[in-house]
């Protein structure tokens, strides 16, 4: 009994501890990502409407119409790449919070998994809230942005934003101790975004050959996000968020134990 007091009392001392860790580097973080670069709000709301903007361009010179597989193709768009947007930016950004936050080591109480785990909810808010904005904007020039089952696409967001924390703890791990993962890493993104059904329905895709693109956990998200946003939508068969949440903690486990077992090395870089 006396060994069991003895660690909740630690955890009661340790959890206060960490908290303000978390809570300094937050600030921290939120500061530099919004307020270092006066244009740094600009661009994290005009980068996804120019990339919206491509793509409809794009599909009324080859394709012609505003409608696909039951929706419109604005909102479709747009939910797709906000939804991948998420991922994406957890993977990266993550990719470099152990080296960006070197400096704070000197403290004992920061660990290299703090500054990963502070960054990937900071992404988290800022994915978030203009995601919102956008919902509000679309719902203002008559697109219909507003989710049909808004608890269902909550949960879909959610999955999203585990998914590329877990790779990006995973990642920022293997890339810290070798360089080369991170460069290997940084190029997978272009086809990511093709096979994931950002750009094109995978609809299109003949059928013998949809079962390799549902390999991909990011497409079982996205497609699940469409379908809570856009009621006519029709995906692929097979959708399956247990198989997302499969990869989203097997990568985030590995990348726990990866920073626990080279906490030393990654500290040292």
């Amino acid at each position: 009994m006396s060994r069991s007091n003895s660690l909740l009392t630690d955890l009661r001392q340790s959890w206060p501890v960490t908290w303000n860790v978390w809570h300094a580097m937050f600030m921290r973080e939120m500061t530099a990502r919004t307020m270092s670069d006066r244009m740094a709000w600009f661009w994290m709301i005009f980068e996804p409407m120019v990339i919206t903007g491509i793509m409809i361009a794009i599909r009324a010179l080859t394709m012609g119409g505003q409608h696909i597989a039951g929706a419109d193709f604005i909102p479709w768009v747009l939910v797709g790449l906000m939804g991948f947007t998420l991922f994406r930016e957890n993977m990266m950004r993550l990719l470099g919070a152990v080296d960006a936050n070197m400096g704070l080591f000197t403290y004992r109480q920061v660990k290299p998994v703090d500054t990963v785990l502070v960054r990937g909810f900071l992404e988290f808010v800022l994915k978030s809230f203009i995601f919102l904005l956008f919902i509000v904007l679309g719902s203002l020039l008559k697109f219909d942005l507003l989710p049909h089952r808004p608890l269902e696409a909550l949960f879909d967001w959610l999955s999203l934003w585990m998914l590329g924390l877990g790779a990006g703890i995973l990642a920022s791990a293997a890339a810290s101790l070798v360089t080369e993962i991170g460069n290997i890493v940084k190029l997978t993104n272009l086809p990511l975004l093709i096979m994931s059904g950002v750009i094109f329905p995978l609809n299109y895709i003949p059928h013998q050959y949809q079962r390799y693109v549902l390999l991909n956990p990011i497409v079982h998200g996205l497609e699940s996000l469409r379908l809570n946003f856009l009621p006519g939508y029709h995906s692929l068969n097979g959708i399956d968020l247990t198989y997302l949440w499969f990869w989203a903690l097997t990568m985030l486990t590995l990348g726990l134990m990866l920073h626990l077992r080279f906490q030393d090395r990654l500290k040292a870089r």
